[in-house]
C-alpha cells in the first residue's frame, strides 16, 4: 500500500462449509462461450447429461451437437457414431443407448467433455459479497474439461485397414523398396567384439528397460481399473435451474457465531512458501 491509499470500507467475513466436499471448480479451457445446449438441440428437448466415476474422480458431460446443415455433416456423423459405439465397447464404457429404429445407423449426436483433476497449490475458497458481507466457502476440487475424441483412433484404424487390405502393416518403418537403377549400398561394417564392460552396460540397459516396463504396467493397470468402474448418472442443472439457485443459497453462512483466530502472525508467515 502507498501512503496516499485510504481505507474505503470494511467487510465482515462469514465462513461456511455446509456443502463440503461438493463445491468444485470446473474449467473449460477450449470453450469461448458458456456451456449450453445449441438452440436447435434445445428446441427438440435435448439436454446436457452428466456422469461420474467417484473412485477416480472422473466426470463427463455430454453436450448435444449443433446439427444445422451449415455447420454439421450428417454423412460424417454416421461414420463417427459407429466408431464411438465400437470405442465404448472396447473400453467397457457403453452407455444405455436409446432404442433406434430398425435398420437405423448410430450417429454422433453429442460432444463429450471429459475431466482431468488439477491439484491445488494451497487452500482455495469461493468468495461472494452479499449484503455488505464477504461469504467464504472452501473449494474441494478443481477440474478441467476438454472434448474427448478417443473414437477417432477407432476410425483411423478402420481407414488404415481399408486402404491396406488384409494383412497389411501401414505402421512398418521399412520404407520404400530400393531403386534398381541406383548402386547397391555398401555392406555394413562388421561389429567389433566389445570388452567385458559392454556386457555390464547391456545388463544396466536391460535393468532400465525393465523399470520402464514396470512403469508402463502400472499405468495400464490404472487405465484398466478406471475402465472397470461403473459410471453413475447425474442430472445436470444450468445456472437458471431451481436446484442451482437452492445450492447457491446454501453457500451463505447463517450462523452468528464469532470465529476466534488461534494462529499468530508468526505461524502464518512461516507457512508461506518462499519467505
Amino acid at each position: 500500500m502507498n501512503e496516499d491509499d485510504q481505507l474505503v470500507s470494511v467487510l465482515p467475513i462469514r465462513y461456511s462449509n455446509a456443502l463440503v466436499p461438493d463445491v468444485h471448480i470446473h474449467q473449460y479451457p477450449l470453450l469461448t462461450r458458456p456451456l449450453q445446449v445449441p438452440p436447435t438441440a434445445a428446441a427438440s428437448g435435448k439436454r446436457i447429461k452428466a456422469r461420474l466415476k467417484p473412485g477416480v474422480r472422473r466426470l463427463e458431460l455430454h453436450v448435444p451437437v449443433d446439427t444445422r446443415p451449415e455447420v454439421w455433416n450428417g454423412e460424417r456423423s454416421r461414420d463417427l457414431g459407429k466408431a464411438r459405439v465400437e470405442d465404448d465397447k472396447e473400453k467397457n464404457q457403453a452407455l444405455l443407448q436409446v432404442k433406434q429404429r430398425e435398420g437405423e445407423e448410430p450417429r454422433l449426436a453429442e460432444a463429450r467433455m471429459r475431466s482431468e483433476q488439477v491439484p491445488h497449490a494451497g487452500v482455495y475458497v469461493l468468495g461472494i459479497v452479499r449484503d455488505g458481507q464477504l461469504h467464504l466457502h472452501p473449494i474441494s476440487e478443481t477440474h478441467q474439461l476438454r472434448p474427448t475424441l478417443t473414437y477417432m483412433d477407432v476410425l483411423n484404424r478402420k481407414n488404415r485397414r481399408g486402404r491396406g487390405g488384409a494383412g497389411s502393416d501401414d505402421d512398418s518403418d521399412e520404407g520404400p523398396p530400393p531403386d534398381p537403377d541406383e548402386p547397391a549400398p555398401a555392406p555394413a561394417p562388421k561389429k567389433e567384439k566389445k570388452p567385458a564392460g559392454g556386457a555390464k552396460e547391456r545388463r544396466q540397459g536391460s535393468s532400465a528397460q525393465g523399470g520402464m516396463t514396470q512403469v508402463r504396467r502400472d499405468m495400464l493397470k490404472l487405465i484398466h481399473d478406471e475402465e472397470d468402474q461403473e459410471w453413475q448418472d447425474y442430472q445436470y442443472c444450468d445456472g437458471e435451474a431451481e436446484e442451482s439457485n437452492n445450492a447457491f443459497d446454501s453457500v451463505f453462512s447463517r450462523s452468528d457465531e464469532q470465529l476466534e483466530c488461534k494462529t499468530d502472525i508468526t505461524t502464518v508467515l512461516k507457512d508461506i512458501k518462499g519467505l
